[in-house]
């Protein structure tokens, strides 16, 4: 029998209930810590700015949570998603090992993004919200928000990190296209941003910022709720139906992964891919399973900064998050992988991390580049300068096989597709794309700033 190069679920297969692996970690998470009192935030204490739903599910210990119809009849515009075989790159490599990607560029927006924005969404809009203010990086999570406000007749602000903005035009187009008004952050619009631009008027702004800026939205406005695409429970369970169709299909043909492989910035897709197969790994069914995260050099979160309480955001205004973390104060350097320049990370991956569940590790821009090349160049699809990180590894680990004579399995998360990045792929064939600078003056003066937590 010959293998399919991509493997298809039916609309119906599609997951009925999002997977929460709290429920099965054998160690408890460290608490959010309200920013004012320091202790464990309570319900009430995030209502102001999330819908109660949401709450619900940013601090359940349930191990299934059910999707509503109305979200699935959404989803299944492009959901179940396809699992590709990359033969001819396998190919190319010479590689024995098989290689599967979970394309998530088949949403409407063009990303991952959709699988929580639909949701997220579709719970304000029960709770009377009308609208709702977010951040963005690469403007992948703007333009998903905005589409799903226009399904569920919301208005929309993003506040789209500074360097992004200039960098991707056509992200702030779609957005708009949606219907979403989008600005570039920091802004003179609320406190934060004024404050930001007073000290650094050139800044490149961050995603810290761009929460900061929503957040003080959302507060200051009766009708606004923060709307948030990555790091917390809910968005990371949202996403769970990525590596729950990945295990059907792998299922499907007899295969299992050796290595699971994504790119993490604030931790959602590929949360989404390998949160599903932690189970196998914790009751010994897959105990050798690898888990994979890349990460940009420029802004090595996992790699390089340490397991402690932080805010999420520049203005301090978030709960306190344990996690690992370059330190709120953080600005990465401008980098093409602009969904990839957050300071922190999402509290699950850097607990399973902390516990030796999984393993990261951290890339430069140019190789980075050369690997999504090559990509492109043999599968066809353009990736995005994010799981560019992710494909950059597959390669490295594809060559290790090819080298050890071993016919691994390898799964990886391709998040989103390139059609926006064309510029960086313009500088990059040009020679003019360059490496970040490390900002290790800056990583130091932010971490001094951490907060006391005992």
């Amino acid at each position: 029998m010959v293998e399919p190069t991509k493997v298809l679920l039916s609309e119906a297969e599609m997951p009925k209930d999002w997977y929460n692996v709290r429920s099965d970690l054998p160690f408890s998470m460290p608490p959010m810590l309200h920013p004012g009192k320091g202790a464990p935030v309570e319900e009430d204490d995030l209502v102001p700015i999330f819908p109660r739903a949401l709450v619900e599910q940013e601090l359940t210990l349930e191990r299934w949570v059910a999707i509503p119809e109305e979200i699935r009849e959404i989803y299944a515009l492009w959901r179940p998603t396809p699992l590709v075989r990359a033969q001819r790159l396998e190919k190319a490599l010479g590689t024995p090992a098989r290689i599967y990607y979970k394309w998530e560029g088949v949403s409407p927006p063009g990303s991952h993004k959709a699988n929580t924005s639909v949701a997220q969404a579709f719970y304000n809009k029960l709770e009377g919200v009308k609208r709702l203010a977010t951040e963005t990086g690469a403007g992948q999570w703007g333009s998903a928000l905005a589409f799903a406000c226009q399904l569920f007749d919301l208005a929309c602000k993003v506040y789209m990190v500074r360097v992004s903005y200039d960098q991707k035009p056509y992200r702030r187009i779609l957005m708009e296209t949606w219907g979403a008004t989008c600005v570039p952050s920091p802004s003179r619009e609320t406190e934060a941003g004024r404050k930001v631009l007073e000290a650094d008027p050139e800044t490149s702004g961050s995603l810290g910022i761009a929460i900061s800026e929503a957040v003080e939205e959302a507060v200051k406005r009766e009708d606004t709720k923060y709307s948030l695409g990555s790091v917390l429970n809910h968005v990371m369970l949202h996403q769970t139906v990525i590596g729950l169709e990945a295990k059907a299909q792998l299922a499907s043909i007899g295969a299992y992964p050796d290595v699971l492989i994504g790119c993490v910035g604030g931790g959602s897709n590929f949360a989404g891919l390998f949160l599903p197969f932690i189970p196998d790994k914790l009751n010994g069914a897959a105990p050798e399973l690898r888990v994979v995260c890349t990460e940009p050099a420029a802004c090595p979160t996992l790699t390089r900064g340490p397991y402690a309480y932080d805010f999420g955001d520049t203005a301090c205004t978030t709960p306190l998050l344990k996690m690992f973390t370059l330190g709120h104060a953080f600005v990465p350097p401008p980098l093409h992988a602009g969904g990839l320049r957050y300071h922190g990370m999402a509290p699950i991956i850097c607990a399973l991390l902390d516990q030796g569940l999984i393993e990261a590790r951290a890339y430069s821009q140019l190789p980075v580049f050369a690997a999504g090349l090559q990509f492109a160049r043999t599968e066809g699809t353009v990736p995005a300068p994010e799981p560019m990180h992710a494909i950059r590894a597959v390669i490295d680990e594809a060559l290790r096989c090819r080298e050890a004579g071993k016919a691994e399995t390898i799964v990886f998360s391709l998040s989103g597709h390139g059609h926006f990045d064309l510029s960086a792929y313009a500088a990059y064939l040009s020679g003019s794309l360059e490496e970040p600078a490390q900002e290790e003056d800056a990583v130091r003066q932010a971490l001094a700033c951490l907060p006391m937590v005992p």
